[in-house]
């Protein structure tokens, strides 16, 4: 089955270094079209390209946040 996805804005709003050595560096990304109370997300600041080369976001980065899900875990939206 194919899936279904939704893309959103975002921007690298911090990047957090870690506590511990043994943390990793977390980015922290303001996702734009969000509520207010769940605006932010954070992640391992890890990205990597199609050749496997792994770098790091820089603060004010801007990114897209894809959500994606199989077509058998969405329903169709009814109309208005």
């Amino acid at each position: 089955m194919g899936k279904k996805r939704k893309k959103l804005l975002g921007t690298v709003e911090k990047v957090i270094k870690p506590i511990a050595t043994s943390e990793p560096e977390k980015a922290e990304i303001g996702i734009k079209g969000a509520d207010d109370l769940y605006r932010e997300i954070r992640i391992e600041n890890v990205v990597t390209d199609e050749n496997g080369e792994k770098s790091r976001l820089k603060l004010g980065a801007k990114v897209d946040v894809v959500v994606e899900a199989d077509s058998d875990a969405t329903t169709k939206k009814p109309n208005s």
